[in-house]
């Protein structure tokens, strides 16, 4: 059965885009295959805007979701699996919604994340959902 998580961000994102609000996606950065830049990684979670004026080819596929954008004036190519998302949230105000954490899959050294099969995702403390204003 398809999940229904990438049809969840999708509206969510649609809602928060028509009410005219930003819309902000919470990745757990360690999940398999994640590619952001880690150097703005805080406790294994990024936060990302992807406002519409924001970024640059945007597509949100069921299995994948990518888009280009500036960080520190640098434009970097950024995509992760919608089982790595955590929460979906409006900036303006909070509204939203955060979604359970996915299990990782299991590793194989011929994965396509590119990590080694000894390299397993470190498992921390639960995912929390903070609001950046």
């Amino acid at each position: 059965m398809i999940s229904n998580r990438p049809y969840m961000i999708r509206a969510l994102y649609e809602w928060i885009v028509d009410n005219q609000w930003t819309p902000h996606v919470q990745v757990d950065a360690r999940f398999p295959g994640v590619d952001v830049p880690q150097a703005f990684v805080q406790d294994g979670t990024i936060v990302l805007n992807m406002h519409p004026q924001s970024v640059m080819g945007l597509t949100m596929e069921n299995d994948w979701f990518s888009f280009r954008a500036r960080f520190k004036g640098v434009e970097q190519t950024i995509g992760f699996p919608p089982q790595a998302v955590e929460a979906v949230f409006a900036r303006e105000n909070g509204q939203g919604m955060s979604f359970p954490p996915e299990p990782y899959p299991e590793l194989s050294s011929t994965s396509q994340s590119g990590l080694e099969s000894d390299s397993k995702p470190v498992k921390g403390k639960k995912p929390t959902l903070t609001i950046v204003k």
